[in-house]
């Protein structure tokens, strides 16, 4: 998830101050009713430029790897973000997408069965790629390929998957550092030993506001990222994208990762 507005300065709805808020773990908070549609009007309706440049290296890096076409691909926490699946879909067969909001559920599976026609100016940018070229109908390979899952990112079974996605998910869940670490690890342990992937993570953010609601993020940068990928991951890459026009208060800028899942120790 990336995120709306932060108020870090106000209490929340239950009146809780800014310093309650940093141990607020992710079972703590109400995510089947996560305003999917405020979301995804303030992030999502048109292509940013921080986006863009993101969706430019998760595909250059997927087209890159020699993936089998009959791969089974996962993206977890999806929520109303449909461009980290568009990045896998000429690679795999099967693309299961694993969300935990009951609200976000509904969206996803309104869109997998038609998507706005907003996202067509995001598999644009894939598009001049060979690989995504040879996909002539996104909307389609969506409708045919993906199955949505209604689960927790701490409940994805291990070594299922040949390549993967997670974006602003780890970051954004909770405002507790150990269950950063543990989401990350599950996503990137979900992948086979060798699967590529990619990650995206919001730096240094203090908290974002979804309509009424606000909800939890922990302040991580590159080092927590590092720390948390090291154990599970191969060779990751961390990118850095500049905070630009900024989608909200509160961060410090975009992180993407890439790399590999590491084999079991």
């Amino acid at each position: 998830m990336s995120a709306v507005r932060s108020r870090r300065e106000r209490p929340d709805e239950a009146g809780n101050p800014p310093s309650a808020r940093s141990s607020i773990s992710n079972e703590q908070v109400d995510w089947d009713h996560f305003d999917s549609e405020a979301y995804f009007a303030h992030n999502y309706r048109a292509v940013r430029d921080d986006d863009r440049q993101i969706m430019e290296i998760i595909r250059d890096f997927f087209a890159e790897q020699p993936l089998d076409p009959q791969a089974r691909a996962v993206d977890v926490g999806t929520g109303t973000n449909l461009y980290p699946a568009f990045a896998m879909l000429p690679f795999c067969a099967h693309l299961d997408l694993w969300e935990r909001s009951a609200s976000n559920v509904a969206w996803i599976r309104r869109q997998i069965a038609r998507f706005d026609d907003n996202w067509l100016d995001f598999w644009d940018v894939y598009r001049p790629t060979t690989a995504y070229g040879l996909v002539p109908d996104p909307r389609a390979a969506l409708a045919e390929r993906a199955e949505v899952h209604r689960a927790s990112i701490f409940e994805l079974p291990s070594r299922k998957w040949d390549l993967g996605t997670m974006f602003f998910v780890a970051c954004s869940m909770s405002a507790d550092i150990a269950e950063f670490q543990q989401g990350v690890q599950a996503f990137v342990t979900a992948l086979k030993p060798g699967a590529p992937f990619a990650a995206a993570f919001m730096a240094q953010s203090q908290g974002y506001q979804v309509g009424k609601h606000w909800f939890p993020a922990v302040a991580i940068d590159v080092d927590e990222v590092i720390r948390a990928m090291a154990p599970v991951a191969v060779d990751p890459q961390i990118t850095r994208i500049a905070l630009g026009d900024p989608l909200r208060d509160g961060y410090s800028g975009m992180l993407v990762v890439t790399g590999r899942s590491a084999p079991p120790v």
